[in-house]
């Protein structure tokens, strides 16, 4: 399912969200990807492609499908617990904005 979700981000895409490239790595259960989103595009690779991401997102794919899929909105306790680990929480709104979520 969260293959899925990666292959429909670049049609998805809103130009314009980040003005500078930004990078995020994430690693979701087995899957990692790392995607470099800009003013004008959405690329995604598979791996860790970069020394260092600009966030980092580790989580399940049960977290991550409810997020992308349902709507919901982590909050301080998601990231407490280590449901969700982030180096750059801050982010992670900017790129659900980026794909209309």
């Amino acid at each position: 399912m969260q293959e899925d979700i990666f292959k429909k981000l670049q049609d998805n895409y809103k130009k314009g969200v980040f003005k500078v490239p930004t990078t995020f790595y994430f690693s979701i259960d087995d899957i990692k990807k790392t995607l470099t989103l800009d003013a004008e595009s959405c690329t995604i690779e598979d791996g860790m492609t970069v020394a260092d991401a600009d966030c980092v997102c580790k989580t399940s794919a049960a977290m991550f499908s409810k997020i992308w899929n349902d709507g919901y909105r982590p909050g301080l306790m998601d990231f407490m617990s280590g449901a969700i680990k982030s180096n750059a929480p801050q982010l992670l709104p900017q790129l659900l904005s980026a794909f209309s979520r």
